[in-house]
């Protein structure tokens, strides 16, 4: 059954019609070509797909696009301001966190999610108090954070590195 619907898509309303089957990431890159979220596993698995949904990360394989209703979505494109990289781009690339380059808008968008997560003083499972309400995000924060997003490249040794040096310049708690 088709339905109509409307996207918010970084910032930009996208009406479409989708079947009440159509994921959230089949939508993005088959209805509204935006090629920015990645399909790995198609299974919520490896994070290619990530995005955020009202800020917070999501894997867009597994949200189905009815559901998404008036909640904004940000891809990693969408993280640019003014046609200028966001820090975390920049920062991938100063620090050569990628290789192919597959899975880097999913990493990008879940280390957004990362620092306002830590912003937020949320907890991981490798958060030494949880009742402290301010969160230092180390390294092995970074890591337990991250660990969502896969990469067959293995450019993990860059990637924490990367989320660190934007964690230290917006002020987050390291």
């Amino acid at each position: 059954m088709d339905t109509q619907i409307t996207l918010r898509v970084d910032g930009a309303a996208q009406p479409l019609t989708v079947d009440t089957r159509t994921t959230l990431l089949d939508a993005l890159r088959e209805r509204l070509r935006n090629t920015s979220p990645k399909k790995g596993c198609d299974h919520g698995q490896c994070g290619a797909c990530t995005v955020l949904l009202d800020g917070r990360r999501v894997n867009s394989c597994l949200v189905l696009a009815v559901t998404v209703g008036d909640a904004e979505v940000t891809t990693s494109d969408g993280l640019a301001e003014g046609g200028r990289p966001h820090a975390l781009h920049r920062s991938f690339v100063e620090h050569d966190a990628f290789q192919c380059g597959y899975c880097t808008p999913g990493q990008v968008c879940s280390a957004a999610g990362v620092l306002a997560e830590a912003r937020a003083g949320w907890p991981s499972a490798v958060t030494a108090d949880l009742a402290a309400g301010d969160v230092e995000l180390s390294d092995a924060e970074i890591r337990e954070r991250m660990s969502g997003n896969l990469c067959r490249c293995a450019a993990y040794a860059n990637i924490v590195p990367a989320v660190a040096a934007v964690a230290e310049s917006s002020g987050v708690r390291r």
